[in-house]
């Protein structure tokens, strides 16, 4: 049987004062109530009400019992109101992961207006590179940046951004300047251990795709260790323009093989279902649109 629905009964016998006025009051017929009752007294082990022709009352065990369910019942109602009384309005904790360099340089400066135009939301924000898992790690929202494949969360693409292959001026110097993909084999490659596509390097140039399989001299899980070190001299690397696009505009690293185009990956907001998603969720998808619709 259904506990909750043993207290309820129970709660509205007592209330009552019979079995038929409970049976009347909750719209069910005076045997499921006495069903239900029997039911509670037989899980419990214990009599709850005294039964008599004229009248019921509570035993000790009952009234104690009584008054935690009514408790019980009070607390159910009261929440079932904030949530109603909280429907269409962003508000509560909303816990955001995003990509550590977006995370800084691009999504930072933003909270404080977002916050402005959600005065009831409280954002606790996670900053990795590593792809957490939403629903077990409790997150209602992520922010990806990805080719994205199939997946079971719901995605809103809202930006994107360039893949630049780059190196310094001083490393293209010293060791050349590659000419087509083949010419990496013979380079230094700083690698971003969380590529999705790991060592295999794809292209779309001027004669349609070529893939290169490269050997990393170095690699890390972050873009900016992999950016610090191609502005070091230190090797080729392949980076999105929201990393590298300022170094390529102020010349301290230069792009490579531009010819050779590597493709877009779209930044995401990706949250758990589209059934019954949060206002406060839907706000900072709302929001994040807006922004970057603005920005490009």
């Amino acid at each position: 049987m259904d506990k909750f629905l043993e207290m309820q009964t129970f709660t509205a016998v007592v209330e009552a004062g019979s079995f038929v006025g409970a049976a009347d009051g909750l719209g069910m017929s005076k045997a499921a109530v006495s069903r239900y009752i029997a039911d509670l007294e037989a899980r419990l082990g214990l009599r709850l009400l005294h039964r008599t022709t004229r009248r019921l009352s509570l035993t000790e065990e009952g009234d104690v019992f009584y008054y935690r369910c009514r408790e019980l019942l009070a607390s159910l109602e009261a929440a079932e109101t904030e949530l109603s009384s909280r429907r269409g309005e962003a508000s509560g904790l909303l816990r955001v992961n995003a990509p550590l360099t977006f995370g800084i340089s691009h999504l930072a400066p933003l909270w404080g207006d977002f916050l402005e135009q959600n005065p009831k939301v409280r954002i606790d924000i996670t900053l990795s590179d590593r792809m957490v898992d939403l629903v077990e790690e409790g997150y209602d929202i992520a922010i990806r940046i990805a080719a994205l494949s199939n997946s079971t969360l719901i995605s809103r693409r809202f930006a994107s951004t360039r893949i630049v292959l780059c190196a310094s001026p001083g490393y293209l110097e010293a060791f050349g300047e590659p000419r087509t993909p083949a010419d990496l084999t013979s380079h230094r490659i700083i690698a971003y251990s969380y590529s999705a596509k790991g060592d295999d390097w794809h292209f779309d140039g001027p004669g349609g795709p070529v893939s290169v399989r490269t050997r990393p001299a170095m690699s890390s899980n972050n873009g900016d260790t992999c950016r610090a070190l191609a502005l070091a001299g230190q090797g080729v690397t392949l980076q999105p323009d929201f990393l590298v696009g300022r170094d390529i505009a102020d010349g301290s690293l230069v792009e490579v093989l531009p010819e050779y185009r590597v493709g877009e990956l779209g930044i995401y907001a990706m949250y758990p279902t589209r059934k019954h998603v949060a206002p406060k969720v839907t706000a900072l998808i709302d929001f994040l649109q807006e922004g970057f619709g603005r920005a490009g």
